[in-house]
């Protein structure tokens, strides 16, 4: 019996459009891959915690960690990790803020970790909100100066709430690390490193919302001051998403690209971490050690 040339057919179109709705569904997975385990269950954070539980809007308990400031309190620091794991994993990032007068609110939105509900892009978005308005809701007086740090998904999500909300002006600074500057960039840009999904990357990632893009409010942000940091070698987002979104904010802005640096790398070294030490001494007017510039750490753009 011969082959029917027309069976083989549909099973190439049934291949190819099962690899198109992978593809589609992988760009979703890019933004949001939450669970539940526990990292580093064994491991030290070097530093006291709280666990806090914050009311997020649909009604869900987000699960948050607050790590108090040693001695003389400068600021607090509002923490937003990135799009995979959770705060266990994440938190690592920025236990070493407290040893250096900075408190750390480190949030886990919807479906991440011990939070409660379902995660979402919206979801992400207005628990970040959420978190931003318990700190504001204890006072200047209990906090300091209130600065927004997020990494990768995180650093997209600051931007963008703190430029929209109404708590703005409660935000002495915002600090983007590895941020993106449009999801339906990211998104093309994945489709096109797939052989399948290239010749179908524009069609394809406009199924991707870009309602949240943090380039379309970036501007928005000043007077609010924002320091953008970027490894240079980030093959996970590249660094002219960093660049788009330092040539579209207002000023006062900082650009740190970080040489030799791959993707939310920047603040596992030290030399980084003292001169955002420095950055923030400033930001919330205490006395700091001068820069030296000496020292090869980036290639930086001041503003």
């Amino acid at each position: 019996m011969r082959p029917n040339p027309f069976n083989d057919i549909r099973r190439i179109r049934c291949c190819v459009w099962l690899a198109l709705c992978c593809c589609v569904a992988g760009c979703t997975s890019v933004f949001l891959q939450p669970d539940r385990v526990q990292y580093f269950a064994k491991r030290t954070l070097d530093t006291p915690a709280q666990d806090i539980w914050i009311a997020a809007r649909d009604g869900s308990e987000l699960h948050a960690l607050y790590l108090p400031a040693h001695g003389v309190r400068r600021g607090t620091i509002l923490y937003l990790h990135g799009n995979a794991e959770n705060l266990s994993s994440h938190i690592y990032m920025v236990n070493w803020l407290p040893a250096d007068g900075y408190a750390v609110l480190a949030l886990d939105y919807r479906g991440y970790g011990r939070s409660q509900g379902n995660a979402g892009i919206d979801a992400a978005h207005e628990d970040a909100e959420s978190a931003l308005a318990w700190l504001v809701a204890r006072g200047a007086s209990n906090t300091g100066p209130l600065i927004v740090l997020g990494q990768s998904l995180g650093a997209s999500i600051g931007i963008r709430v703190v430029a929209r909300s109404p708590l703005r002006d409660h935000v002495a600074a915002v600090i983007a690390d590895s941020a993106f500057a449009s999801y339906r960039r990211i998104a093309r840009e994945k489709l096109a490193a797939l052989w399948l999904s290239w010749p179908l990357q524009w069609p394809l990632s406009w199924l991707i919302s870009d309602r949240y893009a943090p380039i379309d409010v970036i501007a928005d942000l000043a007077p609010i001051p924002l320091l953008l940091i970027h490894g240079e070698q980030d093959a996970v987002v590249d660094v002219h998403h960093a660049q788009a979104l330092y040539a579209a904010a207002g000023r006062p802005k900082a650009l740190w690209l970080i040489p030799h640096c791959e993707h939310i790398g920047a603040l596992r070294r030290e030399a980084v971490r003292q001169r955002l030490r420095d950055y923030l001494d400033g930001i919330t007017q205490v006395p700091a050690m001068p820069y030296d510039p000496s020292i090869p750490l980036s290639r930086d753009a001041d503003e």
